[in-house]
């Protein structure tokens, strides 16, 4: 399982990603993402928090180049990622999962398919490749891919269509989806905005256990202080495209809280202190 390596890692206390210097800047003169370094290690579950606008979703499209960033260099486990191309770069997109926050699912497919299309980095043959696009998986990636789903909890909904489903449901598809690509880094850009609260714990609750029980390093933006409170590990602020915070949830005070957010925080400090 490619999860193994993150395992590794973690025995080795060698970091999964390495950041240094990043820098996006877009042709408009604006700055997004301002000299950010950073290591991320297997027993990290990071969460970034930030007014919107502070680059924190451009961060995290720049770690598997959905977004190409402008400098600087992104390392995952050992390998330099922002110096690699075509089919290269395509093996390293599938070795970091993400989840979205609008889920990205093809909703007229089944539960089952749109977990399988995490299966078709492993598909190598020209045959077996030929049959999945066609939807024509061999027995043990449908195997593979209910376990997934039983994972998160919803093998019931397997041959139902993705469009039937909740928003909490179908966020727990593309959980089961990541899983069945066997990451070596998980990454979520605001998977709880579209949410209700339970539905959002329930995906919280379900990241947490994928990080603790796989070992594998998760980061994740979110608005929700609360949240951030209950789950991280780890906290990183950004301000301007720059990190002002790194540290420990319990670190996270009335001062630095308005440091990360200024004027526009969105929890009163009590909200936050009461989910301590």
């Amino acid at each position: 399982m490619r999860g193994s390596a993150s395992c590794l890692n973690r025995l080795t206390g060698d970091p999964v990603l390495q950041v240094r210097n990043l820098v996006k800047r877009y042709p408009s003169g604006t700055v997004a993402v301002d000299n950010v370094s950073f290591d991320l290690h297997a027993n990290d579950f990071l969460i970034i928090i930030g007014c919107s606008g502070a680059g924190k979703s451009t961060l995290l499209r720049c770690l598997n180049r959905l977004i190409e960033p402008t400098a600087g260099r992104v390392t995952l486990l050992g390998e330099d990622i922002t110096r690699v191309s075509g089919a290269a770069l395509q093996r390293v997109r599938r070795r970091v999962g993400m989840i979205f926050q609008q889920f990205h699912l093809v909703h007229r497919l089944t539960v089952l398919e749109n977990v399988l299309a995490g299966r078709l980095r492993f598909q190598n043959s020209p045959v077996l490749h030929t049959l999945s696009l066609a939807r024509l998986f061999p027995k043990h990636e449908k195997d593979y891919a209910l376990h997934c789903l039983a994972e998160v909890g919803i093998a019931d909904l397997a041959f139902q269509r993705a469009d039937r489903l909740s928003g909490g449901q179908q966020q727990r598809v593309a959980i089961a989806r990541v899983l069945a690509q066997e990451p070596d880094v998980l990454l979520a850009d605001e998977p709880i905005a579209s949410l209700d609260p339970r539905s959002a714990s329930v995906v919280m609750s379900l990241l947490q256990d994928i990080h603790e029980r796989k070992g594998i390093p998760v980061v994740i933006n979110l608005h929700h202080l609360d949240f951030v409170k209950r789950y991280a590990k780890r906290v990183m602020g950004m301000s301007a495209g720059r990190v002002v915070f790194d540290g420990t949830a319990s670190l996270l005070d009335e001062d630095t809280v308005a440091h990360i957010y200024g004027s526009r925080c969105p929890v009163t400090w009590e909200e936050v202190v009461a989910c301590a």
